[in-house]
């Protein structure tokens, strides 16, 4: 698949590479770090002991099927949901214990289904944007500078939705308005974007164009956790792919040595061929 090349908007919007650069002498911390980690909701054990730890800037596919706890993982990184506070459990974003929720939420960029559905509204794609620099649904009181409004500006012209600026959320295709919420989670240019089930409801020409979108975010050196069900949402940029079943991890690793027959046949328990092309991969056979 090509990879469209952004023009000056997007040289613009990505002047940093997406790794810290740490004080010299010293190695900065990972993006995340989760040792037993277990969270309860609703008398049920939706993640059952994760260990795992994340790189600033590192290109990560999550898949599972349906129920392994994939987006739970996403909400407990995003500190809507928190962890049972047992002996030994470590639960650090970016070295951080303790972090302010609206600072976390604009130090990493989240797309999932259920921000969309918040944003199906009568409010515009500009407005949506902007809203992102205050972890908002809208801007209601809030004061736009002329800053946010050249970032905003620079983002529509990246992501190739200039053009839908003035239309209302409520009135975008499920593709469009995927895109302005990418755009949305990159206002204060986060050096990871997180995207929960991201292809959802999304056809074939939908499809190509946000992996063609995501494609170029991560040459622009912004870290992608891929969370997904489906192996055609594994971009070629990403390197490591976690399995996970039953809010367990099963596997992690090397993409080549986890998107294997054996091992995805396992996982959603069909018997599948995987195939490689051209640095995709596709699941066959069931």
């Amino acid at each position: 698949m090509e990879q469209k090349r952004p023009g000056a908007a997007g040289r613009r919007i990505a002047k940093r590479k997406g790794r810290s650069q740490g004080k010299p002498g010293k190695t900065a911390p990972p993006l995340l770090e989760f040792e037993n980690i277990t969270v309860i909701r609703d008398n049920r054990k939706i993640l059952d002991s994760i260990t795992l730890t994340i790189g600033e800037g590192e290109n990560v596919a999550i898949l599972g099927p349906n129920g392994a706890g994939k987006s739970s993982l996403v909400k407990t990184i995003n500190r809507e949901y928190y962890p049972v506070a047992d002996e030994g459990v470590v639960f650090r974003i970016r070295g951080k214990d303790v972090w302010d929720v609206f600072d976390l939420r604009s130090a990493l960029g989240i797309v999932s289904n259920d921000l969309q559905f918040s944003f199906a509204r009568d409010i515009s794609v500009r407005e949506a944007v902007l809203s992102g620099f205050f972890s908002s649904i809208g801007l209601f009181l809030h004061t736009v500078t002329p800053r946010m409004e050249e970032r905003a500006s620079d983002l529509l012209e990246f992501l190739s939705i200039s053009h839908l600026a003035s239309r209302p959320m409520n009135g975008l295709s499920s593709g469009e308005a995927r895109r302005v919420l990418v755009a949305r989670a990159l206002v204060h240019g986060p050096k990871t974007l997180i995207l929960d089930e991201p292809t959802n409801s999304l056809d074939l020409s939908a499809l190509h164009t946000f992996r063609s979108t995501i494609r170029a975010i991560a040459g622009k050196g912004t870290g992608i956790i891929m969370v997904t069900h489906n192996l055609h949402d594994i971009i070629p940029e990403i390197s490591r792919v976690i399995l996970m079943k039953d809010g367990r991890i099963v596997a992690d690793g090397p993409k080549e040595k986890i998107l294997t027959g054996r091992k995805i046949g396992d996982l959603f328990c069909v018997p599948v061929h995987v195939r490689k092309e051209a640095g995709w991969y596709y699941a066959t056979g069931y």
